[in-house]
């Protein structure tokens, strides 16, 4: 019996295009009196936690169109 050869590892993970991140993972990045800015760790995109805030609930919306 020989043993396999392990292929060269891959990336963990590949960038998401923005348009399509629903920004499971993100991290506080900024502060300053009134606002807060958030890192998706998927996809890079820098935002107002309010903004996040707001995609959730539209997403919610959303779900229960359906």
């Amino acid at each position: 019996m020989h043993m396999m050869p392990i292929p060269p590892s891959q990336p963990a993970k590949q960038k998401i295009s923005r348009e399509l991140c629903k920004h499971p993972q993100v991290q506080i990045v900024s502060r300053d009196e009134d606002s807060e800015y958030v890192e998706c760790k998927e996809c890079g995109e820098v935002f107002e936690s309010s903004e996040f805030k707001d995609m959730a609930i539209e997403e919610q919306k959303d779900g229960d169109e359906e």
